[in-house]
């Protein structure tokens, strides 16, 4: 079961909204240029950023749990968008004493994080008019 993601429009800002899941919030706008005011990231973003942090938080869990020496993660995400294609690119830097199996054994993990997984399966969007 999910934490229910509420978006009401934020008190300010042309198209920003506010981004509320569970008992955090956050503003979600696009650049000036396509008419927002650039007041926090765009979709793309968030998605991009979803396996971002799904990607370092699931590597750091593991090397904890393992107690390998992985002081810590840096992740980065870009992505090229073409008809039919959304391709993402994911770079990682391990930050520790790490050995070689060890870091090979953690890109392994990385590709295991829950994120990761749905982003390879198949996605369906259901839209529901709200009472």
């Amino acid at each position: 079961m999910s934490i229910p993601i509420t978006l009401q429009k934020a008190p300010q800002g042309k198209l920003a909204f506010t981004v509320r899941v569970g008992r955090n919030a956050f503003t979600a706008d696009v650049l000036d240029a396509l008419g927002g005011d650039d007041l926090g990231p765009d979709p793309h973003d968030l998605l991009d950023a979803s396996l971002g942090a799904c990607t370092a938080l699931t590597v750091m869990m593991v090397a904890r749990r393992k107690q390998m020496p992985l002081d810590d993660i840096e992740v980065s995400i870009t992505h090229i968008e073409a008809p039919g294609l959304y391709s993402l690119n994911r770079q990682i830097r391990f930050i520790g004493t790490l050995t070689a199996e060890q870091r090979d054994y953690l890109l392994g993990i990385a590709n295991k994080c829950p994120i990761h997984k749905v982003m390879q399966g198949r996605f369906e969007v259901v839209t529901v008019l709200a009472a």
